[in-house]
């Protein structure tokens, strides 16, 4: 991953891909929310910003509670293999082997809610082991 500057492969409307690595400090959440943001404007894909910063600062939150190292976190265009749909593939790997449980949280609870709203505003969600640790990623629509 890069030191989160920039895009490798994009230029201005044509999606490419980003990749940052942030330290597990609170700051994280509101750097990769402008850095996201940023990137799908230059793409061109300004509409997914609002949706997409929403759902990559709850898994960095989730990143940033539950593990102590570095947070990576990778956007790209992709073709959906099966149906030939264009998503946005959105990937935030964390070092915690732990695989990611969804609870379900009491109007009283101050937290909890966060896989909840990736599962249900994401076109599909997962997670998958490696070799240091855990990637959660989530896929959007691209309009169009």
């Amino acid at each position: 991953m890069t030191d989160g500057t920039g895009a490798a492969g994009s230029g201005p409307g044509r999606p490419g891909s980003v990749e940052w690595v942030l330290p597990a400090e609170p700051g994280a959440v509101r750097v990769v929310r402008s850095q996201v943001r940023e990137a799908l404007e230059r793409w061109g894909l300004a509409p997914l910003g609002d949706m997409t910063v929403l759902l990559v600062s709850e898994l960095v939150t989730n990143a940033l509670r539950h593990a102590s190292g570095p947070i990576g976190v990778r956007m790209y265009a992709r073709r959906e293999r099966a149906a030939g749909d264009p998503v946005l593939l959105v990937e935030v790997s964390d070092p915690l082997t732990d695989p990611p449980r969804e609870r379900v949280a009491t109007p009283e609870d101050e937290s909890g809610r966060g896989l909840q709203l990736v599962a249900r505003s994401a076109l599909r969600w997962g997670a998958r082991a490696g070799a240091t640790g855990k990637t959660v990623w989530f896929e959007l629509a691209l309009p169009g």
